[in-house]
C-alpha cells in the first residue's frame, strides 16, 4: 500500500515534509531528555511507584493519542516516526526518573549509587536486553521495578508497534476511500 499523498508531492516538497518531520521529533525527543536532566526531582517519600504509575498511564495516553493522529493524518508513515521519537524517549525517561528517584529514597536500592546519567543508562540497557551487569538492582522493590520494565519493553515493542503499524495502515487506507 504506497502513501499515495506523500508520493504524488514533488521530490523537493517531500524533502521539505521529512526534514521537518526529523526535526519537529528531534526537538520533542530533546525536549523529553532535557526535562529528565533539567527539572528537579526531590525526594518522594515511598511515592515512587505512584509516580511510575502515572508515567506509565502518560505513556500510553501518549500512545493512543498519537495512533489517532496517524489514523487522520495525510502523511501516515511520517507521523508514525514522529509517534516513535516521542514514544519511546518519554517511555525512557519514565523509568529512569523512577530508577533515579528510587535510589534518591533509598539508598542501596542498586549495587551503585545512581546519578540520573546512570539511571537513564541502566534503563536503556534493559530496554535493549543487553544488561551489561555493572549496574544491577539489590532491593525487592527495584528488582520488582525493572520487572514491570521488562514487561513494559515487550508490550511497547510488541503492542506498540503493531499500534502503530495498524493506525499506518488504516491511515492509508482512509486516504484511498
Amino acid at each position: 500500500m504506497a502513501d499515495s499523498g506523500f508520493q504524488r508531492l514533488p521530490p523537493g516538497e517531500r524533502r521539505r515534509l521529512a526534514r521537518r518531520s526529523l526535526l519537529r521529533s528531534l526537538v520533542g525527543a530533546v525536549v523529553i531528555v532535557a526535562g529528565y536532566f533539567l527539572l528537579p526531582m526531590g525526594r518522594l517519600d515511598g511515592r515512587v511507584l505512584a509516580y511510575l504509575v502515572l508515567g506509565l498511564v502518560l505513556v500510553v495516553l501518549v500512545l493512543a493519542w498519537q495512533v489517532r493522529e496517524i489514523i487522520k493524518s495525510p502523511y501516515p508513515r511520517i507521523r508514525a516516526i514522529d509517534a516513535l521519537a516521542t514514544s519511546v524517549p518519554l517511555f525512557v525517561v519514565v523509568f529512569s526518573a523512577a530508577y533515579y528517584l528510587m535510589e534518591q529514597n533509598r539508598t542501596g536500592s542498586f549495587n551503585e549509587p545512581l546519578t540520573r546519567g546512570d539511571a537513564m543508562y541502566f534503563t536503556v540497557t534493559v530496554l535493549a536486553t543487553v544488561g551489561f551487569g555493572d549496574i544491577a538492582p539489590v532491593t525487592g522493590t527495584a528488582r520488582l521495578v525493572v520487572t514491570v520494565q521488562i514487561i513494559g519493553d515487550l508490550l511497547l515493542v510488541g503492542l506498540g508497534a503493531k499500534a502503530l503499524l495498524s493506525a499506518v495502515q488504516t491511515g492509508l487506507r482512509r486516504q484511498q476511500d
